[in-house]
């Protein structure tokens, strides 16, 4: 317990699933957690009630990281609010169209790429913004939800499939930009977790037992399961830890490019 006390964690999109997880862990940890949400007002108030009342800090606030200007009135409201951050997990993503490239839209790309990809760099850029006004880096965290489509991938699938590869080399250049700063930055890529995102599998029992039989752990995982993960790189037990991706997937990837 208190791993992370006295810390300011901002984790978006964390009114639902691995973003909810993840900022709960970080509360009962003992950090102040902003919450983020896209739509959704009420789950995110509900999860801010949550946090609450476990004795810290949290404020619900809407954004959409796939806007520049949304992201930057967001952090300026944010310094208002809480002062510095200490960690930011770049969470918020929205799941792949599954049409193939001859026929996607320009629109349905940009889409996916502006939340997935953009989002994490307009994020993390104004956390850095920030950074040289409270000059405060060693030990700081960006933490990235990937996914193992970041290397795994599946037709139909190449806008989210190119956002998450994005985003693992984005991480891994910002990793060395901060490495002399001794800011960690890395990524967590989790497989079929039983979230909202992956409700057309979870609500069907024929498609579920099929991806149990493909999964070697013979299941999906749960978000706290990933939420583990997360709190394991925003503590000090990760100090030495940067430039890395955390496969949390049952196994799932091993299986190679048809998993």
């Amino acid at each position: 317990m208190n791993t992370l006390k006295g810390k300011t964690a901002v984790v978006t999109g964390s009114s639902s699933g691995i973003g909810k997880a993840i900022a709960i862990l970080f509360a009962k940890e003992g950090a102040n957690v902003v919450v983020t949400y896209h739509s959704g007002p009420d789950r995110a108030a509900a999860v801010v009630d949550e946090i609450t009342k476990m004795g810290v800090k949290s404020k619900a606030y809407e954004v959409n990281v796939g806007d520049e200007n949304s992201v930057i009135k967001f952090f300026a409201e944010v310094d208002k609010d809480f002062g510095d951050i200490d960690i930011l997990v770049n969470n918020a993503g929205i799941n792949g169209s599954g049409i193939p490239v001859e026929d996607m839209s320009t629109e349905i790309w940009d889409n996916v790429m502006k939340t997935n990809l953009y989002g994490p760099f307009y994020c993390s850029r104004e956390l850095l913004r920030l950074k040289k006004k409270y000059k405060t880096y060693k030990g700081r965290r960006i933490i990235n939800v990937t996914s193992i489509h970041e290397y795994v991938n599946v037709p139909g699938n190449a806008n989210y499939n190119a956002s998450k590869s994005g985003m693992r080399n984005f991480a891994y250049t910002l990793a060395l930009e901060l490495a002399a700063r001794e800011m960690t930055v890395n990524n967590i890529a989790p497989g079929m977790i039983l979230t909202p995102i992956n409700e057309q599998v979870i609500d069907d029992p024929k498609k579920l037992a099929a991806a149990d039989q493909i999964i070697p752990f013979h299941r999906g995982g749960n978000p706290e399961e990933v939420a583990n993960v997360a709190l394991f790189l925003a503590s000090d037990a990760s100090s030495y830890v940067s430039g890395s991706t955390y496969v949390v997937d049952g196994a799932l990837s091993i299986l190679g490019p048809n998993a």
